[in-house]
């Protein structure tokens, strides 16, 4: 029976409170609670959202896979790198890329063979064993990248900033690196550079000209750009 009455005893109370609150006062303390009650699980739900999003994004980059054009992956990828979601693998061969920006991006044994990327800025991006095969990357921004074992034969580096960039055992025969910056470059271990055009390099580490013609560069001053 105690504990029926001391129930009864606190509804009582809380009629009383109640009963000295105008109606709108009331309204508005049940709106603040809704609106908390909201808010509680909007954050609750957050993490769910993040990981729906993320999918929803990686659908974007797989759907285009293999094909030209950009299909909505420059948006998808930098989204996705903004988010420190790691790119490793990534396959965006053949896309139309320009003024891509992917900054510190890990894209570990990544595809962007034969994929425009002109003008992109893909500072300190990692590139290790990725293949950009044929990749175009003229003007582009790719200072302190990592380019280590990376496939770069016949990639167009017309002009681009390589200052900084680790180039261990990376293959850049066929490259045509005319006006690139080479400013500080890891470049004692290349794999291969034969038949890459270095005409016109700026700021060339001591000895890499010479090491380079060595080994099969070359220096051709053209007007096909």
């Amino acid at each position: 029976m105690l504990p029926f009455v001391a129930f009864e005893w606190s509804w009582e109370w809380v009629a009383f409170l109640l009963s000295n609150w105008s109606f709108l006062e009331v309204l508005e303390y049940l709106g603040s609670f809704s609106v908390l009650a909201g808010v509680i699980f909007y954050f609750s739900e957050s993490g769910d959202r993040v990981q729906q999003r993320h999918y929803q994004t990686w659908q974007v980059i797989n759907t285009a896979q293999g094909k030209g054009g950009s299909g909505g992956r420059i948006d998808a990828l930098q989204e996705l790198n903004e988010d420190n979601v790691p790119l490793v693998g990534v396959d965006v061969s053949s896309a139309f890329l320009q003024g891509l920006r992917l900054e510190h991006a890990n894209l570990l044994r990544s595809d962007f063979n034969a994929a425009d990327l002109r003008g992109s800025d893909l500072k300190s991006a990692d590139f290790s064993y990725a293949d950009l095969h044929s990749a175009n990357l003229r003007g582009s921004n790719l200072e302190d990248t990592s380019f280590e074992h990376a496939n770069l034969n016949e990639a167009d580096l017309v002009g681009s900033n390589l200052t900084g960039a680790r180039l261990e055992d990376a293959d850049l025969g066929g490259a045509d690196m005319r006006a690139t910056n080479l400013q500080n470059a890891a470049w004692q271990h290349l794999k291969n550079i034969r038949m890459a055009n270095i005409a016109g390099v700026k700021n060339a580490p001591a000895g890499f000209v010479a090491w380079a013609l060595e080994n099969g560069a070359v220096q051709i001053q053209n007007g096909n750009d």
